[in-house]
């Protein structure tokens, strides 16, 4: 029979049955880790039906009925976690963490979180948390978002949740999603704690901690020894966490119930009320190999494997509640089949339930339902500081940038500005200069030199109903960290079917034409790490009037569409003033006289002319605007596309804006692979379009240092020359 099989798959039953239940690990008592002899029953019931879950899965699988990857088997431990949190404590889970959900769903009345995981594993369409998207663990009325990460890269973004609660604290943020008082747990593999997202996490809250600054933060690290195939050294996990400054090291045998319990005691007192960041280190065992298709035996002895079974979690726990008198070994037997029982009716009929089965299904979580997200901006700050000097002279775009951040969090108190040298240096480029000064060290702070860090405060900082500006210093860094908007941020509503949002603007300064620097760090031209992001809205502002206008709508995007939005800002054109001669201030404005905002989707259009017309976007519309007055002194009228939002591209708009022109000509300062020409020539191409067009782009090459730069990038004269020659053919074909 089926259920005889999946019965025995682990080890468990027939190990009871035998009456090999395994000697004590540790001394610790039911009454040191605080636990009743009813709540020891309740988390043995929890560790059975996790188990039962895992079991039913690989059946499923192999029937492929379901989609089982990776179990909880010998984690079950993790239920003591959850009994002694509270249910607000907001937990970024590991993917061997069912037991924790099921403990967890089980202090809320009417949660159904047998049936819940069933659909998830089925990938049901009915999945209450991803909507038949992926299994993930997770649940927003029991504060769980939904992780997909199998790397820790959902650990920056946790420490940035803890590090929330205390700024909220700070500003006295009354529409807090998690109250002041309450912690946040991540937990994780020792494989994974050697990755570098996660020494970047972690490193980032020994640092706040070692500063004695709050942070309610509980990293789990659930050891079982091994990751996958490779094992990790003995004593490693210690050896590398239980001596660290800043943060708090805590023990526990995982294998354990009680001990674990004791364990997550200390570490929830130490959170909650000495405000510190913990390490809680449990040892567990791996059951069943890695994942579903995983032949543990072709890596493995099997008397080690056997070993690690004879320290099944359930053989512990059945051990202690016989000896408290609590159930007998038939009455576990019993419980053990009961459970399963139910496990299989559930998965059975999840069998049953609808999956997604169009695109637009799939895509329709991309971008959150109007009922999940943000809604209006937070109450004005009132007294807002004075910058009407400011405000009323012709800035450049640094300048203009810095007003327009200023305006939002005016606007909106929820607005917090980070990143490196943003607060007293004003950034870099000073693009937020004076901030600070305005708004306070609590709303504009620098950050640790990390930008997985920084950009996973921001995460962090939106699950807490911030409106998150992080500063990414150039573009090139962004790729340290690029799996933090494609695996975290972006991804959030797609796994969580709208649930979940992570509102932010993202400043990133980037692109080329900076003279004098070379290198792939301070004078990159690639933005194709954005463009294939799902559900990421990618802003490249031409000016310092379009990067007022283009913010606003941004914050918008950000606040009531709860969007993730990288806004790149032209390096080059930071300082610019003047367009076509020394002293004109064509690229200065008047920030109390640029009015309304940059509709999304929506491009710029500059000039009538009927000749041409110039697609570009970034510094490629300063070259090309430029490129128009020598354009016009030859016959050659212009009209510019100045594109504005890269990603998605609006390509129904340019069709729209270049009109009645049949000369379209492309102006890419980008690499010539990867960059937007190649979408924009394709849409032209799928649409059936009969321009006679043209691409000009920058070359496949990093950027060299000083004149050599300008051999490997998009010119004036490029512009002026591809023109020409477009046009003539033009005239040419015409005369033929």
């Amino acid at each position: 029979m089926a259920g005889a099989i999946a019965a025995s798959a682990d080890g468990f039953l027939e190990r009871l049955q035998a009456g090999r239940l395994p000697e004590a690990l540790v001394a610790t008592t039911l009454a040191d880790a605080g636990l009743s002899p009813h709540a020891l029953a309740a988390l043995f019931e929890t560790q059975l039906k996790s188990r039962r879950l895992d079991l039913e899965a690989r059946r499923l699988g192999a029937e492929k009925r379901g989609f089982y990857s990776i179990g909880s088997s010998g984690h079950e431990g993790n239920a003591a976690i959850a009994r002694a949190f509270r249910v607000d404590d907001m937990a970024f889970l590991h993917y061997r963490s069912a037991a924790f959900y099921l403990e967890r769903a089980g202090k809320i009345p009417g949660e159904t979180p047998l049936w819940n995981m069933a659909l998830s594993f089925v990938a049901s369409s009915d999945d209450p948390i991803s909507g038949g998207r992926h299994k993930v663990i997770g649940s927003k009325s029991l504060f769980i978002p939904p992780q997909t990460s199998t790397i820790a890269s959902h650990l920056p973004k946790a420490m940035g949740a803890a590090f929330s609660i205390s700024l909220a604290r700070t500003q006295k943020k009354h529409d807090a999603q998690m109250p002041h008082d309450a912690v946040v747990l991540c937990s994780f593999g020792d494989a994974s704690a050697n990755h570098s997202t996660a020494q970047g996490a972690i490193n980032a809250a020994a640092l706040i901690g070692y500063r004695g600054l709050p942070l309610p933060l509980v990293f789990v690290c659930e050891d079982n020894g091994i990751g996958i195939s490779v094992k990790t050294p003995e004593g490693w996990v210690a050896a590398n966490y239980g001596a660290r400054p800043g943060l708090n090291y805590i023990y526990g045998d995982g294998r354990d119930i009680a001990d674990a319990m004791r364990a997550a005691h200390a570490a929830e007192q130490c959170a909650r009320a000495r405000r510190k960041p913990v390490f809680l280190h449990l040892r567990t065992v791996r059951l069943m190999g890695h994942a579903g298709s995983d032949l543990e035996t072709s890596y493995r002895a099997r008397a080690e494997i056997e070993a690690e079974a004879d320290q099944d979690p359930l053989l512990h726990t059945a051990r202690r509640v016989i000896e408290a008198g609590l159930m007998s070994k038939e009455d576990i037997e019993t419980l053990y089949e009961t459970i399963g029982a139910q496990v299989r009716r559930a998965m059975e009929s999840a069998c049953t339930r609808p999956k997604l089965t169009t695109a637009q299904d799939v895509l329709s979580a991309l971008t959150p339902p109007p009922s999940k997200r943000m809604g209006r901006a937070a109450k004005p700050l009132p007294g807002a500081p004075d910058d009407s000097r400011a405000r009323r002279e012709p800035q450049h775009m640094s300048r203009l940038i810095s007003l327009a951040l200023g305006e939002q969090m005016v606007r909106d108190r929820n607005v917090t500005v980070f990143g490196e040298d943003v607060g007293r240096k004003g950034g870099v480029y000073g693009a937020t200069t004076r901030l600070q000064q305005k708004f306070g060290p609590a709303r504009v702070f620098d950050t640790l030199l990390d930008e997985q860090s920084i950009l996973g405060t921001a995460i962090g900082l939106a699950h807490n109903g911030f409106l998150p500006v992080p500063e990414i210093q150039f573009l090139a860094y962004v790729h340290n960290a690029e799996d933090q908007l494609r695996g975290e941020a972006a991804s959030l509503s797609f796994f969580s079917n709208g649930q979940y949002t992570n509102p932010m603007v993202v400043r990133i300064a980037g692109l080329a034409y900076q003279k004098g620097f070379g290198g792939h760090f301070h004078n990159d031209n690639s933005v194709a790490v954005f463009r294939d992001i799902p559900g990421l809205i990618l802003a490249c502002p031409s000016g310092g009037a379009e990067a007022v206008k283009m913010m606003r709508e941004a914050f918008r995007l950000a606040r009531e569409d709860g969007r993730v939005v990288v806004f790149l800002e032209p390096i080059a054109l930071y300082g610019t003033r003047d367009l076509h001669e020394d002293g004109d201030g064509k690229m200065a404005a008047v920030f109390d006289q640029i009015d309304g905002d940059a509709a999304f989707g929506e491009p710029n259009i500059i000039g009538d002319g009927d000749d041409l017309a110039i697609v570009t976007y970034g510094n490629g519309t300063y070259l090309s605007r430029r490129a128009a007055q020598t354009l016009k002194a030859k016959g050659v009228d212009a009209r510019i596309v100045d594109l504005r939002w890269l990603a998605p591209l609006p390509i129904d708009a340019v069709v729209t804006a270049i009109g009645k022109r049949r000369n379209v000509l492309v102006v890419d300062e980008c690499r010539k692979t990867g960059g937007p020409a190649e979408e924009i020539l394709t849409a032209f191409v799928d649409r059936g379009l009969d321009y006679n067009i043209a691409r000009i782009t920058g070359g496949d090459s990093f950027i060299p240092l000083g004149p050599a730069a300008n051999t490997v990038l998009v010119g004036e004269d490029d512009i002026v020359k591809a023109a020409l020659a477009l046009t003539a053919t033009q005239t040419q074909q015409a005369a033929q």
